[in-house]
Formats: structure tokens, C-alpha cells, sequence
């Protein structure tokens, strides 16, 4: 059956039924994808022993059961995705012989366990994908070490993730996707966030863009779920929403000034908004709703002119709301709900036009 085959493309097409053998004779097979069908069972173990097999991918089929301990020396694996099936158990400590392995989507299934320290022997990783599982326990202290200082995106949302946010992140110059939310994790947000170089300097932002047609990775962004491919190198994002942060939002956040989304909302944060935080230009996005924030909204805020999605709303913020171009766009009243003397404003605000009009009628 085709021993020479390098690639099998059969993905997007109503496959049914189980991986058949035959395809363990294809050695030479570098590509195996089958994603996007209606395949099921458990993946068979002569997947995982495929020597030559570079990129497979298995998304959104129906497989199930425990992704097998079967990894061996020698492969050559790069690219590997069975997200958005109905696999358990733990994550396989045997995908730590995956030194060549790059990206790691394991997403939308029910694992659990934590997240095995074998993995930092992957040190070519670039993206990793556990969203959406029932992992626990704390971040691995070496997500962000040396070993993987090429990861660009890391995205561990909704599972049972507890701990603090680990200051090696701040060691990922390449980092441009960082989504934590949905967890379980305390303690405060570093300050040194800040210095993830590819939020501060297009310089430093590199993506492999060869595996664009398999790849799909979905984010919540401008409130709602987007689907990306091709365009992921264009995400710059920070969501840690939904935890149990505290302490104050640091004022070197605002130092990220190629960030297009921030979500804080829904943790116990407590402080002013950052000053500054106006200098964030490119920011589509800015969520800090449901927090304990105080003090008054900046006045730089009204510098974002391209903000699209903007919620301070459930704070104990007082004062004016600033005045802008671009937030005079954003009509939403929820968007500032529970804001002190909010109610006082729009009140004056009301009196004040009402007296122009009476003044423009006279006039005239």
C-alpha cells in the first residue's frame, strides 16, 4: 500500500470507523493527517512507532481512551494534534523523547494529572495547547525556563491550574499568547510582564507559519471565541480573567505597547488602573470588569483609539469618565455599571446639553 507516500491528506470528509493497519506499511510517511472526520476507538499504538511521521494530526475526530506511554527514542515527531476529542488519563511523560516536537496541541479533551516536568526535554516547543482539560496541580516551573525559550504561545485555560503565575514567563522573548484563564491561580501578577520582549518590539516576534493549514487554535478575543489559522502571528494577548489574583495591576503592564488584548476581568485585583495605560495604542481589547479596583479611571485611556471592547464595569472606581474620540464609540452603559457617581455624571452630563439646547434655541 504505497510504502514511498510522504503525505496522507485525508482530512475534512465523514471518515468513520478506526485507523486501519495498513498504514504502519507506509515507511516513509512523514505527514498523517485525519483531522476534522468522524474517526473513533482509542489512536493504535503503530501510530506512535512511525519513525519517519512528522506531523499528525488527529483534531476533532472521536477518539478516546488513554493517550498510550508508547513515544519512543528516535522519532522524529514536529508537529502533533489530537485536540478536540474524547481522550484521558494523564498526559504521556513518554512525549518528553519528542526533542524535535514544536508544537503540542492536546486541547479540548479530559485529561488530567498534571502537567509532566518531561516535557521541558522538548526544547524546540514553540506553541502548547491544554486548554480545556481537567489538568491540575501548579504551572511546571519549567514552562518559561531555558529549556523552552522559543515557546510564542502557551495557552492552559479552563482546566484546575492553582499556584502562582511564575515569574520564568517574563523569560519568553517570543511569547506573544499567554492565556491562564479559567483556573484555580492565585498570588499577584508579576511585574516583570512587562519585559516579554515580542509585546514591546516587533523585532522579536517569530512564528513558524508551516503547519498553517493543519493548525486552528481558538481564542477569546473581542468577547467573543475567534477560530484562527494562518493569522495566529498576529495575536498579541494576555488573558488571565476568571482566577483568583490579587494585589494591584502593575504599572508595567503598560509598557506592552504591541498588546491588542488584556483581560483581568473577574480576579480579586485591587489598586488604581495603571496610569499609563494609555500607551497601549494597539489595544482592541481591555477587560478589567468584576475586580476591587479604586481610584479614578485614567485620563490616558482616552488615547486607545483603537479600542473596540472595553468593560471596568463591578469596580469601586469614582470619578469622571474620560472623554475621546474612540471612547465615545463605546455607547455600552454596562460597560461602566457600578462606577461611582456614574449616575451623578450622566446627570450633569444631561443638565449641560439640555442648557445648550435651551441656549442654542434662543439664539436662533
Amino acid at each position: 500500500m504505497m510504502p514511498n507516500l510522504n503525505s496522507l491528506y485525508l482530512s475534512e470528509n465523514h471518515l468513520n470507523g478506526n485507523i486501519p493497519r495498513s498504514i504502519c506499511n507506509m515507511q516513509q510517511l512523514q505527514e498523517l493527517s485525519l483531522f476534522e472526520n468522524h474517526l473513533n476507538d482509542t489512536i493504535p499504538p503503530f501510530v506512535y512507532n512511525m519513525k519517519q511521521l512528522q506531523i499528525l494530526s488527529l483534531r476533532s475526530n472521536q477518539f478516546h481512551g488513554e493517550f498510550r506511554h508508547a513515544w519512543s527514542v528516535g522519532s522524529n515527531m514536529r508537529y502533533l494534534d489530537v485536540s478536540q476529542n474524547n481522550l484521558s488519563g494523564n498526559i504521556p511523560t513518554s512525549l518528553g523523547v519528542l526533542i524535535s516536537l514544536e508544537v503540542l496541541k492536546l486541547n479540548n479533551n479530559n485529561f488530567d494529572g498534571e502537567i509532566p516536568n518531561s516535557l521541558q526535554n522538548c526544547s524546540q516547543l514553540t506553541s502548547i495547547d491544554l486548554g480545556d482539560n481537567k489538568l491540575f496541580g501548579k504551572i511546571s516551573q519549567w514552562i518559561g525556563g531555558l529549556n523552552v525559550s522559543m515557546l510564542n504561545m502557551i495557552r492552559l485555560r479552563s482546566n484546575k491550574f492553582s499556584g502562582h503565575i511564575s515569574q520564568q514567563l517574563c523569560n519568553l522573548q517570543q511569547l506573544h499568547i499567554l492565556d491562564l484563564s479559567h483556573n484555580n491561580i492565585s498570588g499577584t501578577i508579576p511585574k516583570c510582564l512587562g519585559n516579554l520582549a515580542s509585546l514591546v518590539n516587533d523585532s522579536y516576534t517569530s512564528f513558524d507559519t508551516s503547519y498553517d493549514s493543519d493548525e486552528q487554535t481558538t481564542l477569546t478575543l473581542k468577547g467573543r471565541e475567534l477560530v484562527y489559522n494562518n493569522t495566529i502571528y498576529l495575536v498579541k494577548s494576555i488573558d488571565l480573567s476568571s482566577n483568583t489574583l490579587q494585589g494591584e495591576i502593575p504599572e508595567e503592564i503598560s509598557s506592552l505597547i504591541l498588546l491588542g488584548t488584556l483581560n483581568l476581568s473577574r480576579n480579586q485585583l485591587t489598586g488604581k488602573i495603571p496610569s499609563e495605560i494609555g500607551n497601549l495604542h494597539w489595544l482592541e481589547t481591555f477587560d478589567l470588569s468584576h475586580n476591587h479596583l479604586s481610584g479614578q479611571i485614567p485620563q490616558s485611556l482616552s488615547s486607545l483609539t483603537s479600542l473596540s471592547q472595553l468593560n471596568l464595569s463591578y469596580n469601586n472606581l469614582s470619578g469622571r469618565i474620560p472623554s475621546g474620540n474612540q471612547l465615545q464609540t463605546l455607547i455600552d452603559p454596562s460597560i461602566y455599571m457600578k462606577i461611582h457617581r456614574y449616575a451623578a455624571f450622566l446627570s450633569q452630563l444631561s443638565a449641560l446639553e439640555m442648557t445648550l439646547s435651551h441656549l442654542r434655541i434662543q439664539k436662533t
